[in-house]
């Protein structure tokens, strides 16, 4: 099966001379749909800057990039906004909602990007909050949200797009315990049940039950892969 992403001899140097910083050193990683894949490792491993070069933020020194077959590096300021707007959905630690819109609002804005019409923009939000179970937080500001809460709001509007892979930064450290597992949970139901190539960056070990596989990144490079036997593996090999 063909990877939606595909790394290949990824580097990434900040700076020049001798203040030059290299943050990423010869990469491999394919990520495949259909599982949470997470990257671990010490503060400034790299992990944070390869997620971003996989979601098309940030441009790599060298080496290529494929995501759904198609070679990024090499596009234009113009032309990568579209392939993050057809393939990705971002899930961020501070959520990053627009404080003067309502939860259905901030998914809103993620669909008038696709171009969705605006009689059917306002349906569609509101199901995608239903579906991240905010029924009745519709027209609730970020304010009135709880932390959890927000994170949902977040989940919704990456999920606006349809996108092929979530990428999610850091998404349980302003959580608490339960607040954390809920949005987990959904993370790993997207991947499972819809499919979706889900990446978490994270120092936390609570979502290490919910990853098919772990990627530890250490000064740059990929030290090491496991396959992890999550809570979903627990029942006669079934998920939850």
């Amino acid at each position: 099966m063909q990877p939606v992403i595909q790394v290949r001899g990824l580097t990434k140097t900040y700076a020049e001379g001798a203040a030059a910083s290299r943050a990423l050193d010869g990469v491999d990683l394919d990520i495949h749909s259909g599982q949470v894949t997470l990257l671990m490792g010490p503060s400034g491993s790299g992990k944070t800057t390869l997620v971003s070069i996989m979601g098309c933020i940030l441009r790599p020194s060298s080496g290529s990039v494929k995501v759904a077959g198609r070679e990024v590096t090499g596009l234009g300021e113009r032309e990568l906004p579209a392939v993050r707007l057809r393939h990705i959905g971002f899930v961020f630690q501070g959520f990053n909602l627009f404080p003067t819109l309502t939860a259905v609002e901030n998914v809103e804005v993620a669909l008038g990007l696709k171009h969705v019409a605006r009689t059917e923009r306002r349906k569609r939000a509101g199901a995608l909050l239903d579906q991240v179970g905010l029924d009745s937080k519709h027209r609730a500001y970020p304010s009135d949200l709880s932390g959890g809460q927000k994170q949902r709001v977040a989940i919704a509007r990456a999920l606006a797009g349809d996108p092929d892979v979530i990428l999610a930064d850091e998404p349980t450290a302003a959580l608490d315990k339960d607040s954390g597992r809920i949005v987990l949970d959904m993370l790993r139901t997207l991947a499972h049940d819809k499919d979706r190539a889900v990446v978490i960056v994270t120092h936390d070990n609570r979502t290490l039950d919910y990853a098919d596989r772990v990627v530890h990144i250490e000064d740059g490079r990929i030290a090491g892969e496991q396959t992890a036997v999550g809570v979903h593996d627990f029942e006669d090999g079934g998920r939850q």
